[in-house]
């Protein structure tokens, strides 16, 4: 898969849940799309400067380490690519930490810009898969919704959201066979309780599962050990690591 540097500037900005902001990137014509959870390197400005500065190339990630002054990137999921108007949707958790990307993003106005590096995509069920699992948290939630919306109507399947609390829903238009279940933290919901206890659907499943590190490696675990899921069928991606910067 091939690998690219592009230069976006927002386009408008839409507040989806009280932390969950949508960040419209436009200026990306020729971008291509790599697959329903594609993901991207941004890198933001940092204060002061009208546009990030950072090495492009193939050698970009040696030289980015030994610049004196550098912009700082995080790794996002695309939650929507419309080719045809050169436009990116990415959907920012909004943590109220100081760190760089939610600073950015609670800042982000049209015109601001950013720089890009990707994408790269995972998603990927082998053809003899009788159903889906979806399993993540806010972070894992634009990849979830963009495979939501792709799913054919005989789809069957399991997605199981955890976010902060109800007011951090959001609609998501899942096929008939396919069970949505939101797990809310507040009210001592997780998906390393919820998913060792659900009931899942017979036959050759596919699971994707992305946030946490430690939840995810835990739930990966549980359906190797215990569910006797095949590791080939499982895809899982720590976006996160409590105590550090979230970079999913």
């Amino acid at each position: 898969m091939s690998y690219g540097h592009y230069t976006a500037h927002v386009t408008r900005v839409t507040d989806l849940t009280p932390h969950m902001r949508r960040v419209t990137l436009g200026g990306l014509t020729g971008f291509p799309g790599a697959g329903l959870d594609h993901r991207v390197k941004v890198f933001f400005p940092l204060p002061g400067e009208p546009r990030p500065i950072y090495p492009t190339g193939d050698d970009w990630w040696e030289r980015w380490q030994v610049e004196p002054v550098r912009a700082v990137f995080r790794t996002y999921t695309i939650r929507k690519h419309r080719p045809s108007r050169g436009e990116v949707d990415i959907d920012f958790v909004l943590h109220g930490d100081g760190g760089p990307a939610s600073q950015w993003a609670i800042q982000a106005a049209p015109g601001n810009e950013v720089g890009l590096w990707g994408p790269r995509a995972e998603y990927a069920p082998p053809p003899d898969t009788d159903w889906v699992l979806l399993a993540g948290d806010e972070t894992a939630l634009p990849a979830i919704g963009a495979v939501i919306e792709s799913m054919p109507a005989h789809t069957r399947g399991r997605v199981m959201v955890e976010v902060a609390d109800a007011a951090e829903e959001q609609p998501l238009d899942t096929p008939e066979g396919v069970h949505l279940e939101w797990l809310h933290r507040d009210t001592g919901g997780s998906l390393t309780t919820a998913l060792p206890g659900a009931a899942l659907p017979p036959g050759t499943p596919y699971a994707w599962i992305a946030g946490e590190s430690s939840a995810v490696k835990h739930l990966r675990r549980h359906l190797v050990n215990d569910r006797k899921v095949p590791r080939e069928n499982i895809y899982f991606s720590g976006y996160w690591r409590r105590g550090a910067a979230s970079v999913a």
